[in-house]
């Protein structure tokens, strides 16, 4: 495989021409398609956010709206309260994992796909 250079950033080359757009216009789709959706982001402090998905960049940060922040604790039983902050940018390099809430996207309970 190849990697080349374009205006976005690298990418990789898996065939022709062709494919490398059918791939990058899913890949768009996708995340097209979790746009105001709620999702729970780790952090690598151990923080989590949970907010409305509102964008990304070519760098892996997000922008959450709504955002509430939760701290580590160190009981395992207890998630805390959470402290508010509106409107969050998550760099790329801090995120861990991102959860979609499961019910926004087809009508199941709770956070469940991970991305």
């Amino acid at each position: 495989m190849a990697t080349m250079i374009e205006e976005n950033g690298p990418s990789t080359h898996v065939g022709g021409r062709g494919e490398l757009s059918s791939y990058s216009s899913r890949a768009r789709q996708k995340l097209e398609s979790l746009l105001n959706k709620n999702m729970r982001i780790r952090m690598t402090d151990g923080r989590t956010l949970v907010g409305l998905f509102l964008c990304t960049d070519r760098d892996c940060n997000v922008i959450l709206g709504s955002a509430q922040e939760f701290l580590k604790s160190s009981d395992s039983f207890s998630q805390g309260e959470p402290r508010v902050l509106g409107l969050a940018m998550i760099p790329g390099h801090h995120v861990v994992s991102i959860e979609v809430e499961s019910d926004s996207l087809v009508g199941t309970q709770g956070f469940g796909s991970s991305h």
